[in-house]
């Protein structure tokens, strides 16, 4: 099947100016997409989706290797790749402040050279599509953060890319508009059999109900690619616990419990509560980890073994969850 974005042993580092360490960002990513696919990077913060990502959009140059979208090599012909991509990022500013949510959008379509009654359409379209066709006269300073990135969504579809990179985009957005949103996401991939999405994320339940395909990454490598239910298949051999405990505890030393393969806890602060989740090699195992949870104190609420989640997937190969 034909490749619309691909990327050959590429790596990237970067250099401290006081220290003169280096951090490896990328370690030889080596990893192709089909057009048509909604492909998802799964990572922790830091893991390296965010660099790969402005690797594709020809906002940083690799270190080594290279990196094509549609065929084009993103450092020679930086210039074709930016005319058929778009990109949306959690967090940032969608355009100028003084400019209401219309006009902002507006603006954006005539910098892709975009037909007047073409845009005005699409503005129009997208606008109900995020949600904000009621503030569409709105100065865009005065919106809200969900809203501000609502309008990114909208502005990151606003010249009909080929290829759409989807840098964590619901990122700041409440539940309902974050559902709102990846509908919108799925149902546009679904009517436009020719475009392709790569989205990066660190929600779990959003790489799971998007993707057509899954990467892992981890500290700069790929350590799994495939279809969700071919990943959560990795570990239905093993056996997932949950226990939800009072109050908080450093919980890594459960790690040297014999058949625990990986763990990741998180802390609830408005209950007090923590959810931590094992992942074992064997059953057994989860008495070893009651006693070893009353010897650090904390007491056990409530245990149950969930159906596996691509979590659960990261934490068997890396040995620690995505908090």
């Amino acid at each position: 099947m034909e490749l619309s974005i691909e990327s050959r042993n590429v790596s990237r580092t970067f250099k401290s100016g006081k220290s003169g360490s280096v951090l490896k960002a990328l370690d030889n990513v080596s990893m192709g997409i089909r057009k048509g696919e909604l492909f998802g990077f799964l990572g922790p913060n830091g893991a390296g989706k965010t660099t790969l990502i402005k690797i594709f959009c020809t906002l940083l140059l690799p270190t080594s290797g290279s990196a094509y979208v549609r065929g084009h090599d993103v450092v020679k012909e930086a210039s074709s790749v930016r005319k058929i991509i778009n990109m949306i990022s959690g967090g940032e500013t969608p355009g100028y402040g003084i400019l209401t949510v219309a006009e902002n959008l507006w603006f954006f379509s005539q910098l892709y050279g975009i037909r007047g009654d073409v845009a005005k359409a699409r503005v129009k379209e997208l606008l109900e599509a995020v949600g904000l066709a009621d503030q569409e006269k709105t100065r865009m300073n005065r919106l809200s953060s969900g809203m501000k990135q609502r309008l990114s969504v909208a502005r990151g579809f606003m010249n009909d890319p080929e290829v759409l990179f989807l840098d964590e985009p619901t990122l700041g957005l409440d539940v309902l508009s974050a559902k709102k949103i990846r509908g919108y996401i799925r149902n546009w991939v679904n009517t436009h059999l020719e475009k392709t999405v790569l989205l990066t994320t660190h929600y779990m339940a959003e790489a799971d109900e998007l993707c057509d395909r899954v990467g892992i990454i981890h500290e700069g490598r790929v350590v799994a690619c495939d279809e969700p239910s071919t990943l959560k298949a990795m570990v239905k051999d093993k056996t997932v616990f949950q226990f939800h405990v009072a109050g908080a505890s450093d919980y890594t030393r459960l790690n040297v419990v014999k058949g625990v393969v990986g763990l990741s806890w998180a802390h609830h602060i408005e209950s007090d509560t923590s959810t931590l989740k094992v992942v074992l090699s064997e059953e057994t195992a989860v008495a070893e980890i009651e006693s070893a949870l009353k010897a650090l104190g904390s007491r056990i609420l409530s245990v149950e073994s969930p159906e596996p989640t691509l979590e659960d997937v990261f934490i068997h190969l890396v040995g620690k969850g995505l908090e």
